[in-house]
This record gives structure tokens, sequence and C-alpha cells, in this order.
């Protein structure tokens, strides 16, 4: 066996045969580029639509609310901040402050949600929803068709991240991680990190451009 198949990475089990990275996290590096390739079809299509028919996009400030949206915004991101502490907590073998952080990155990520729910409700009571009459200040039905499904489709990975969040901490209140075994942790780091780094992307695209 070559010394490269053999390697491993200590406190992390046995690494991908040929490069220095476990299985776990190889794995998820393949499924985030197929995520790259799928978000970047929803805002290429977007772009495409807007120059387009640019009678049908409005200004984003007429439509939607963006200080609530930046706001929120802003809460995706403290969210990678107690992600990056939970992952740092892991590496110290700090039980606790694991916990601790994870629960703080669950928390604002429910936050996200509410908020995001709240806009929905706030934007389909002012009739901006996908639908054949569409919007009529909007030009018809395609702004909030293209709007619904990206941010809801971002909404949906959120929400299956809280989810996965949350089993990663019933993990940590069994001791899965004290002994040093970071994988869980460092994985559903590099889930989190990547939504929130498309979210910054279609704020900016969707509300500010």
């Amino acid at each position: 066996m070559s010394t490269a198949a053999s390697m491993s990475i200590p406190g992390q089990g046995p690494a991908a045969p040929g490069i220095p990275v476990y299985n776990q996290k190889l794995g998820m590096w393949v499924f985030l580029l197929s995520e790259v390739m799928f978000f970047t079809s929803l805002i290429g299509s977007y772009i495409i639509l807007r120059m387009a028919h640019p009678e049908a996009y409005p200004t984003p400030g007429s439509v939607l609310n963006i200080p609530l949206t930046a706001f929120n915004t802003f809460v995706l991101i403290c969210s990678s901040v107690t992600m990056v502490k939970a992952f740092a907590a892991a590496e110290m073998r700090d039980g606790p402050g694991i916990r601790r952080w994870l629960m703080a990155t669950i928390a604002l990520g429910v936050f996200f949600l509410s908020v995001q729910a709240f806009e929905y409700y706030k934007l389909a009571g002012h009739g901006f929803v996908p639908s054949v009459e569409g919007y009529a200040a909007a030009g018809g039905p395609l702004y909030g068709s293209t709007f619904y499904t990206m941010t809801g489709f971002h909404g949906a990975h959120v929400f299956l991240g809280v989810v996965a969040l949350s089993f990663t901490l019933l993990r940590a209140m069994r001791g899965a991680y004290d002994n040093g075994d970071v994988r869980g942790v460092e994985v559903m780091g590099l889930y989190w990190h990547f939504v929130d780094l498309v979210w910054i992307i279609l704020f900016t695209i969707v509300y500010l451009m």
C-alpha cells in the first residue's frame, strides 16, 4: 500500500485514497460543487431574464424591504462567526463550547428563516406573489416567480442546514466531539459557510441591483 493511500489525519480518521482529506470532507466538497452549479444556473437565469425584460423588474427598493433584509443578512453572517467558534471549540476539545456555539448558530438560522417568512407574508399581503396575474406594479409574474424561486431555494437550504446542525448538536451533547474528532462540525461548517456566501450574492443581485 502506498504512503498516500494509507495516510490518515490525526483525530479525524482515515483520509480518502491519494489525497490528505477524509471522506466526509471530500464528499461535502463534491456536493457543494454541484450546489455551485445549481445556484449559478438560477442566478444566471435571473440576470438573463432581467436584462431581456427590464420592464418586468422595477427598482428593488420599491417592492422589497431592503433594510429588513440587510439586517437579516447581517444575522446570517453572524451565524457563520458562531459556526467558526464551534469548530474552534471542537479543535480544543471544549465540549460545552461546542454545544454553546452550535446552539447559537441554530438560533440565528431559525431567526433568519423567521424573518424571511415574515417578509414573504408582507409581500404576499401587497399582492407580490408568483401567480399568473403577477404583481401589477412589477409588470407581470416574471419578477415574483424569479424572486421566490431563488430566495425560496436558498431558504430551503438554510432549513436543511438547521436540521443537520440540530443533529450535530445532538451528537455533541452525547460527547461525540469531545475527543478531538472534529469531522462532523467541520463538514457542517463548510455547508453553512457556503449557504451564507450564496445569500450574500443573492442579496446583492436581487435586493441591491
